[in-house]
C-alpha cells in the first residue's frame, strides 16, 4: 500500500465520522440541547475563569455525555434496521442505552455544580 494511500484511507476515516455526526446532529435533538449546554457551560467557563485543572474535568464530561448520546443513536439506528416492529429485547437496548445517557448527563452535571456553583456564589456575592 502506498502512502497516500494510507492518507486517502485515513481522510475518509474522518469523513465518514464527520458524517456520522453530522446524522446525528440533523436527525437528534437530544444532541443539540447537549451540544448548546455545552457551548454555555464552555462561555461560563470564560466568564468565571475557571483552572486548567476544572477545563480538564469539564471538557471530559461534555465529551463523555456527547459521545454516550451518540452511541445511544447508533444502538437506535441499529435495531430499527434489524427489527422495525415492536420487539421487547430491542426496547430493552434502546433503553439501556439511553440510560447511559442519562448516567453521563447526571454525572457531568454533579461536576458542573461542583465546579461552577461556589464560582457563582462568589460572583454573586460580590454583586
Amino acid at each position: 500500500m502506498s502512502e497516500s494511500s494510507g492518507q486517502t484511507n485515513l481522510v475518509r476515516c474522518f469523513v465518514d465520522a464527520l458524517r456520522g455526526i453530522e446524522s446525528v446532529f440533523k436527525s437528534e435533538r437530544n444532541f443539540r440541547i447537549h451540544l448548546a449546554v455545552a457551548v454555555a457551560v464552555i462561555v461560563l467557563g470564560f466568564v468565571l475563569k475557571i483552572s486548567s485543572f476544572e477545563w480538564l474535568a469539564i471538557i471530559l464530561c461534555m465529551g463523555f455525555v456527547l459521545v454516550a448520546e451518540v452511541l445511544n443513536t447508533s444502538i437506535e439506528y441499529l435495531a430499527d434496521v434489524a427489527h422495525p416492529e415492536m420487539d421487547p429485547g430491542v426496547r430493552r437496548a434502546k433503553d439501556a442505552a439511553a440510560g447511559g445517557v442519562l448516567i453521563a448527563s447526571v454525572a457531568a452535571a454533579s461536576v458542573g455544580v461542583i465546579v461552577y456553583l461556589p464560582k457563582l456564589w462568589e460572583w454573586l456575592s460580590k454583586s
